[in-house]
């Protein structure tokens, strides 16, 4: 990556790796915290120079580091290190000032500093439009105060402090000191950035070091609460860590509960489609995730029909901000709800998570969003004979609103853009689940006719399906129908996703997933986002030819699932060869999709990294790897597992299912190419009945054996 970024709550900032916000910056790097830039410079000068990097560390999802120098060849240098945090809704930086110099010496140390207050769409030059205007900068001895009144009326100010005395501020925003440094002497400057809006904060510093200590401590929390994984595999421990770690970055709350940002830096937003597949995901470690983000949609559903929002009644949204532009409604997404996949996710998830826990609780609350959410889809499925489908409405809304939303990514194989309505093949297996899974919930409500009615539309949809978009000679799914039922022909991850619907019948999900498999699809590291036979394909695409991480997952939840164990391990391992290559074995995005024989995955050029749901695809890893399925309907567990080449042992303490915790350890018999595996019950206090594929019921603390490969 060639910026560094951390996150904390609604707040993230993002520098080069100097660690500076330039006068000259045109990458948006800032300060931000509701879509709002609130340090848009923060430059540090030695003597008036600008010193030279020497390295950075971002490796902590929460802290980064920069080490810099002001040197004279042969002679000495000013070093400076820079250190960073956020906590609270307070940027703490701090400055460590060392001369290496044999002599004293007097230096110049300043920071630059200013706060534009721009709208991220503005920073990003995505939208423009009527915004309010600076009100100056007023400074004291140990503080300076830039202050901004928004044409909706709201000040937002940027108040900057210091611990040091002795330092001098001016109208321009420069922060000077005046320093005397004996030889090896160190000086320790830290500054403050508190953003307000309408003084809503009322927080005060704690020193850097209490400060480090509280945010260290709400992460070690996290993963005290969180399944605990270990396995004899480095690589994947390492991913495995990395994901956990980015993925507290990525948590926040606006209002009903935690919930996870898209990604960094651009989409620190909680989305529908990407904050409710990251829970899904994170259901294995952390269902409290699910409930958070559950309740955050509710609370934004669609209420009427605004075209300007794409907003329809019941649907839920695509993704929400709270800048400037939407405050003063020049900007539809307050919330936009351009997406025909995020309310039929929206009810999975619900399905899904009573599946793990068996809490009944939360959809008797959501009930009233559950039935609209689902009469929004009966008008979908109606409007698009028979299939969900989608038409852009907003004149500044998205032309397609799948997960592959970009305006390419549905082609006829004879090269042209499919015309909309469209109906995509893995929504229409979203909505084949919405319906399936929330049978079991209706049915323990006492709604047993609302839940006959759910399973016979389902039944209705997957005929439909399986006659208009299987093509026999590509031996898969087509990616969609066009606004003619034409099928798009494109060979595409989209169908993919239908595995873990449950959808398909048996022979055609067997041929899906073995054409997902073949070098055209298959490049070695993932499944590539379109087939390089295909019309449209090209490697550097962002939908049509590239790899992305959660996409993968998507496809590998469904492998898992349907028992097609060779598969997933092959997903599994050729994404844990990619994540060797990214710095801090972080997956990003999404990568190019070359094919692995280069011997390094290629980097696409604009990814957001982190993003959440990359970030939790080893959690996917893990389930699959298990084989593990609970059902609160039936009260109980399948497990059936194996492990990947390079693994020999795997354990998992402390997953949350039921009405308490399973733990297990699964070990490969024999060396290390035997695909036969022992499976141990260190805990079961679930209340679920624990069942293998193979060997029945299970009790606590049994052991029992396993072929995984064929079985």
């Amino acid at each position: 990556m060639d910026y560094r970024v951390i996150k904390e709550g609604n707040y993230f900032f993002l520098t080069g790796l100097n660690g500076d916000i330039a006068l000259s910056d045109d990458q948006g790097h800032g300060l931000y915290t509701k879509d709002t830039r609130f340090l848009s410079r923060m430059e540090i000068f030695i003597d008036g120079k600008k010193p030279t990097l020497l390295t950075s560390a971002g490796d902590k999802s929460y802290f980064s580091t920069f080490r810099l120098i002001k040197d004279t060849k042969d002679e000495g240098a000013i070093e400076v290190v820079r250190e960073r945090f956020i906590y609270n809704g307070i940027l703490y930086e701090r400055c460590t000032l060392t001369n290496y110099f044999m002599n004293d010496s007097n230096i110049e140390f300043s920071v630059a500093f200013d706060a534009d207050f721009q709208d991220m769409f503005v920073v990003r030059k995505y939208r423009s439009g009527n915004v309010g205007k600076m009100e100056g900068i007023t400074f004291g001895a140990q503080d300076l105060t830039l202050s901004y009144i928004g044409a909706d009326n709201l000040k937002r100010q940027t108040r900057i402090s210091w611990d040091a005395h002795g330092g001098k501020a001016d109208e321009f925003g420069m922060v000077s000191f005046s320093l005397s440094l004996k030889s090896r002497e160190q000086k320790v400057i830290t500054f403050f950035v508190i953003p307000t809006i309408d003084q809503n904060s009322k927080v005060e510093p704690l020193t850097f070091e209490e400060g480090l200590k509280q945010l260290e401590n709400s992460y070690e929390q996290w993963y005290t609460n969180n399944t605990r994984i270990e396995s004899d595999s480095a690589l994947f421990n390492g991913l495995y860590a990395r994901g956990m770690q980015d993925l507290r970055m990525m948590t926040m709350d606006v209002g009903f509960g935690d919930t996870t940002a898209a990604g960094l830096p651009w989409f620190a937003v909680p989305f529908g489609r990407d904050s409710l597949i990251t829970a899904a995901f994170m259901l294995p470690v952390n269902p409290q995730i699910s409930k958070g983000t559950l309740r955050t949609l509710a609370a934004y559903q669609g209420e009427k029909v605004d075209p300007w929002r794409d907003e329809e009644p019941g649907k839920i949204m695509h993704e929400i901000r709270f800048g400037e532009l939407v405050t003063t409604g020049q900007s539809p997404f307050s919330p936009y709800f351009g997406t025909i996949d995020s309310t039929p996710l929206f009810l999975d998830l619900i399905g899904e998570y009573y599946r793990w826990t068996g809490d009944l609780s939360l959809a008797e609350e959501l009930k009233p969003n559950i039935l609209r959410a689902l009469a929004y889809i009966d008008r979908s499925l109606e409007a698009g004979s028979g299939f969900m489908a989608y038409k852009q409405e907003a004149e500044k809304g998205f032309p397609n609103q799948g997960w592959k939303d970009s305006a390419n990514s549905v082609i006829h194989e004879y090269g042209e853009y499919a015309e909309t309505p469209i109906a995509l093949a893995e929504v229409q297996g979203h909505a084949y689940q919405a319906k399936k899974t929330l049978v079991p919930v209706f049915n323990a409500m006492g709604e047993a006719e609302l839940a006959r009615k759910l399973d016979e539309e389902a039944e209705a949809l997957r005929a439909r399906f399986e006659a208009a978009f299987w093509m026999e000679d590509e031996q898969c799914y087509a990616i969609a129908l066009d606004k003619d039922l034409r099928q798009v022909r494109s060979v595409t991850s989209n169908p993919g996703h239908l595995l873990m619907t449950g959808l398909p019948e048996a022979a055609r999900a067997k041929a899906q997933a073995e054409r997902m498999m073949k070098p055209d699809m298959f490049n070695g590291y993932g499944i590539r986002t379109m087939s390089t036979g295909s019309t449209g394909y090209y490697p550097m695409s962002y939908h049509n030819g590239s790899v992305w991480p959660h996409d993968n997952a998507m496809i590998l939840l469904g492998l898992g699932k349907m028992g097609f164990k060779e598969e997933a391990g092959k997903v599994i391992s050729g994404l844990l060869k990619a994540s060797e290559h990214f710095e801090y074995q972080r997956l990003p995005e999404l990568f190019c999709g070359y094919d692995a024989e280069l011997g390094y995955p290629v980097p696409y050029p604009t990814t957001c990294s982190p993003q959440a749901w990359a970030a939790a695809t080893s959690i996917v890893f893990v389930q699959a790897m298990l084989g593990l399925y609970p059902n609160a309907a039936n009260k109980e567990i399948v497990l059936s597992p194996f492990l990947i080449e390079g693994m020999n042992e795997l354990k998992a303490e402390h997953i949350a299912i039921g009405e308490g915790h399973l733990s297990v350890r699964v070990v490969r018999v024999g060396s290390a190419g035997d695909n036969t595996f022992n499976v141990e019950v260190l805990e079961n206090t679930t209340g679920f009945v624990l069942k293998s594929r193979d060997k029945g019921v299970l009790q606590n603390n049994s052991a029992f054996s396993v072929a995984a490969i064929g079985s």
